[in-house]
This record gives structure tokens, sequence and C-alpha cells, in this order.
């Protein structure tokens, strides 16, 4: 029986998106976002053991971030009629960033609900891309009912941050890069919060690599995800006390279904190992990436044998509050 709290995933028929529908997003939108570079480092190759790792960084992307895909593929797949009274979503940060921008792009209003807590930067940055935000309590019951709201009033089209078949097959065309030019790879590594980009991850790797191990990462005081892969039932989150604040979010079951087909396992890692990881890669590689970023580094660094393997990590993001740095506090 299933625990309460927990959804049996096995009673539910979900559509989840495949191969093909990953390489027709990318074809629609590989000259709207940026072919970001993949880079590697000695210094971190020894400190994960001895193997190769390959970071697709995202954090170079539009936006700072990966959601810029999803989101502009999202957004690009609206009929006109259902556009134009704009988009809305809620969200702490990126893909806040993302809906906002792509919404600009094409022309229409952005609408966006934000915690009052959310990171300075990402509120300044929402901003400056011209969507009007509405801000809420930091609970996702206040986001989704300030949502509703502001659907309500502006007649707005929502795009849910990962619960969106489109936003799924955006998300996925970072590892189909990834996979083009490193196609050898004997593990792929990516952060899980909602799922999305975890989701579109594995789907492109049982296209383009198949013998591929796809592994998920999260933080052990938000394993969610790890206990729902565990256990064939989903569980919401349970504590959001975590630095990786772009992973406090839970499994919808669309991005579970897609993560119970294609994933291999989900790691968790502690909080002192992402500061300490995110800290090495800025010191080491001279990038600024976000600790939600920094926990498939973390797994790499302390839970995975990469000796003689060939590891793809995808880096999600790079929008940090410089005042507010973990290894500040």
């Amino acid at each position: 029986m299933p625990k309460q709290g927990s959804i049996n995933i096995y009673t539910i028929i979900v559509q989840i998106p495949t191969f093909s529908d990953i390489q027709s997003a990318y074809l629609k939108i590989q000259n709207k976002v940026h072919r970001t570079p993949v880079l590697s480092s000695q210094k971190v190759n020894e400190r994960a053991g001895g193997g190769e790792l390959f970071f697709k960084c995202e954090n170079f992307q539009k936006i700072g971030a990966f959601k810029f895909r999803g989101a502009t593929h999202a957004v690009g797949e609206l009929s006109d009629n259902n556009a134009q009274n704009g988009v809305a979503t809620h969200s702490s940060g990126n893909h806040a960033q993302a809906v906002a921008l792509a919404a600009k792009l094409r022309g229409i209003p952005a609408h966006i609900v934000m915690p009052k807590n959310a990171p300075g930067v990402k509120v300044r940055a929402v901003r400056d891309y011209g969507a009007n935000i509405t801000f809420c309590n930091p609970t996702q019951e206040a986001r989704e009912a300030t949502l509703e709201e502001v659907v309500a009033e502006t007649g707005a089209t929502f795009i849910h941050p990962y619960d969106n078949l489109d936003i799924i097959m955006g998300q996925g065309t970072a590892a189909l890069e990834l996979l083009e030019e490193h196609p050898k790879l004997d593990m792929l590594l990516a952060p899980v919060g909602g799922g999305g980009l975890m989701s579109g991850s594995a789907i492109a790797a049982s296209g383009l690599a198949a013998y591929t191990k796809v592994i998920g990462t999260e933080p052990e005081i938000a394993n969610d995800a790890y206990l729902s892969f565990n256990s064939g039932e989903l569980y919401p989150v349970q504590s959001t006390n975590t630095v990786a604040d772009g992973l406090r979010t839970s499994l919808s079951e669309l991005t579970f279904s897609c993560i119970q087909k294609h994933v291999d396992d989900i790691i968790t890692v502690k909080e002192q190992e992402i500061i300490d990881t995110m800290r090495f890669v800025w010191e080491r590689m001279k990038i600024i990436i976000e600790p939600s970023s920094a926990v498939p580094v973390a797994a790499a660094f302390n839970h995975i044998d990469t000796h003689d393997q060939q590891v793809g990590i995808i880096i999600s993001g790079g929008n940090m509050d410089l005042d507010h740095l973990p290894w500040m506090k």
C-alpha cells in the first residue's frame, strides 16, 4: 500500500515525450538559444578520482540557465490565439527569467509570480526583461493561489516550470548537444528539482547513447526524487531548507514517469559537499555556478567512482547573488 501523502504511479497513465520530440524541439529553437560550450579541467578530473568530466555549461546560456531552452520552446509553440494575452508562471528565479525573456522576444506580456524571498539578482533580471511581477508568500500553496488570480485577471497562458511537455522537450536539447559532441559518455549526471531537465536529458540519452548510465542528483535534505525513484511512489518534497534553491520543488507525475522509464539511479549529496564543490569549481575552473549546479559535481566528487570513466555533467545555471554566497555564512 502506498504511504500517506504518496501517489501510486502505477495507477496513472502519463504521456511522456520521445527522443524524436527532443530532436524536433531542437530544430525549432537552435537559432534562438546559445549552443553552450563543453568545458573540462584537469584539476577537476583529479578531484573526481581520475575520470574525464565534461561540463555542459548552461551557466553560459541566455538568462544564465538551461531554463531558457524550455521556455523558448513552450512560448514558441503557443498559437497566436493562446499567446495574445501573454504568458504567466510562478518561479523563484531562473524559470521566471526564461519565460520573461522568451515572451519579450515573441512580443507578448509576461506575468511572473515570485516568492518574497526570491534572490534579488533574479528579481532584478526578471524586471529587466520587462515582465510584470506579483510577489507572494514563500509557499507552494501561495504561489499557486496567486498565479490563479493573475491568470484570471489577465487571461495569460500558464507555462509550468516543469510539468509541461514542451518544457521537457526544450530542456532535453542541452543533453542532445552534449552527446553529439561526446557520444561515448559512460555516465550522464544532472540535478533533479521538478525534474524537467532530468527528464529531457534522460530521454535524449535514450536516443543517442542507450549505453550511457543516466544518474539524477539532489540534496540529501530535499530527497523527494530519491525516495520516489526507489519506492515507485511519488513523494512530495518535505524540506526546502537546502542551499540548492533551484532544487526545492517536487516531481510531477509527468517528470516522475520520465525518470522511472529512462533514469538509472538517483544519488543524494550533503549540504557541505554542495558548498565545497561550488567553491572548488569557482576557484579552479574560474566559472560561476549556482549551488544547484554543484550538486551533480559533488556526486562525482564524493559518491561515484569515475576512475577511467567519461562523465557528462549538465551545469544548470550561473545566476548568483554575489552578496550572499553560501561560504560567507
